[in-house]
């Protein structure tokens, strides 16, 4: 090990949080058939930003424009809020480890679900905090479980994905709207949003962008098909918003993707089209489960979890048995959640490789 490395950073396990369906593909030796494993969207941009994108392309030799200055402004606009309380970062992912590091050091504990999205927790040993997990109720995150750990470890942040990752499932706007009413003093609720676009209007809080104790996260890589590019941002107050500008790459953020973001953003029309077709999606996987005897969850995401109704061996053995057969999906990663696969909504076509493969993969797991 590198003699240059800090104490922490030397006692952190090499981790990756989620293995790529490239580095799959080299490992078996053929591409999938279909790749809906990832929770991008297989719908892809719209026509608009493509051809921005693509106009772009000539001026690649000028970094990006480090204020993010016309981003902000339209996303200002399309949020109703000021410029100021926009941060933009490398998606939801970079702006949680600048988070992360704004406001973690060792000894601060931070609260998260018993499964959720791992990448923040992979942000917060990396900066040195102290996670405390709570499991989910049923198949949703456990709001006042989150509440009662954040009071009793005293935590800095609060974690919560709605809707969530990777249960598809969502809690209604006045729930959410409750949490953030009883937050402990000196908690910050990290609010992860990346999957607003696509979900139901009940699932969206209306909470002031100038509140103290809140942070939302969005994101350009699900419902506008960008995630490649590599866009997100939150909404926050002016002060903790500023506090960005402290540790972020100013340079971070590439022109093509700024451009792209910006045409995305302009082409609602386009979001509409992917919402009926995300939800036409949720349908076929559905019935596809049904015919299958399995149960697709309620799903407020581009991507449906399916129940197996058995335990996690029998599924990492239908995710093998899938991926063998071309089909890139994934799992949950913690009991009892991991009894279920989750699957991306894709065109009609890589709908047509689940039904083929998963009754496949069934009866070769047994």
């Amino acid at each position: 090990m590198s003699q240059f490395l800090t104490d922490h950073t030397r006692a952190l396990p090499s981790t990756v949080p989620f293995t790529g369906p490239e580095t799959l593909e080299r490992q078996q030796g053929f591409p999938f058939r279909a790749r809906l494993g990832a929770n991008e969207s297989i719908f892809g941009p719209s026509p608009k930003a493509i051809a921005a994108m693509t106009e772009a392309v000539a001026e690649v030799w000028q970094y990006g424009e480090p204020e993010n200055y016309d981003l902000k402004q339209a996303l200002a606009a399309f949020h109703n809020c000021t410029p100021a309380h926009i941060v933009v970062g490398p998606g939801v992912d970079g702006l949680l480890n600048l988070i992360c590091r704004l406001t973690l050091e060792p000894g601060v504990n931070v609260v998260t679900s018993l499964g959720a999205y791992p990448t923040f927790n992979f942000h917060v040993a990396g900066h040195g905090g102290t996670l405390h997990r709570v499991p989910y109720k049923g198949v949703h995150e456990d709001i006042d479980g989150l509440l009662s750990a954040a009071r009793s470890h005293k935590a800095r942040l609060i974690y919560l994905a709605n809707p969530d990752n990777p249960m598809g499932s969502h809690h209604p706007a006045s729930a959410i709207e409750e949490l953030v009413a009883n937050l402990p003093e000196g908690a910050l609720l990290v609010l992860d949003e990346a999957y607003a676009d696509l979900a139901p209007a009940d699932a969206i809080p209306q909470i002031a962008p100038d509140h103290p104790q809140v942070i939302r996260f969005r994101t350009f890589s699900k419902g506008y098909g960008l995630a490649g590019a590599r866009v997100g941002y939150a909404i926050t107050n002016p002060e903790l918003a500023l506090a960005f500008d402290k540790v972020r790459d100013h340079f971070g953020m590439g022109r093509i993707s700024q451009i792209g973001a910006l045409a995305a953003l302009a082409d609602q029309e386009y979001l509409s089209e992917i919402k009926a077709q995300v939800a036409a999606g949720r349908a076929r996987l559905g019935q596809i489960a049904a015919d299958n005897g399995l149960t697709a969850l309620t799903s407020a995401t581009n991507f449906v979890t399916i129940d197996l109704h058995r335990d996690g061996d029998f599924a990492r053995k239908v995710l093998r048995e899938s991926q063998t057969r071309g089909l890139f999906i994934r799992m949950p990663g913690v009991a009892p959640l991991d009894r279920c696969i989750r699957i991306s909504i894709g065109p009609e076509a890589a709908m047509d490789v689940v039904a083929e493969v998963l009754p496949e993969a069934l009866k070769a797991a047994g």
